[in-house]
């Protein structure tokens, strides 16, 4: 059966690194979405996040795959589940706590912004 690891975390935190050492898994995240050279346009986030949902359908039906997202709140992560639970999978969730330069140069205060709306809970147990 294939499995399904979500990996979540503020930017900066390791998710991609820790996603990119899952060789066995497809590796699929939002920002690819904007192409190698990260073109970001914030009108085309809900694009970007169905793109990625999208992928991830795809992929599971042949593949585990692992989704690095900033993934800060339940809401963000419930498409996911809903996902895994359609394909009678148990997601894996691991959330990233590092301090690393974050590559996508994302401004401090909006930093602070997903920090403060950060839920650790996110399975209400």
């Amino acid at each position: 059966m294939n499995r399904l690891v979500l990996i979540r975390g503020l930017p900066g935190s390791g998710k991609s690194t820790l996603a990119k050492c899952m060789t066995n898994f497809i590796h699929l995240e939002t920002d690819m979405f904007w192409g190698t050279d990260y073109n970001f346009d914030i009108t085309r986030i809900k694009e970007a996040h169905e793109w990625c949902q999208d992928l991830t359908i795809r992929a599971l039906s042949k593949y585990s795959v692992v989704v690095s997202n900033t993934f800060t709140t339940r809401k963000e992560i419930e498409p996911y589940l809903n996902i895994a639970k359609e394909y009678g999978i148990v997601p894996q969730i691991i959330t990233c706590e590092g301090s690393f330069r974050n590559i996508h140069n994302v401004p401090e205060e909006v930093i602070e912004k997903m920090k403060a709306r950060f839920e650790y809970n996110i399975l209400g147990n």
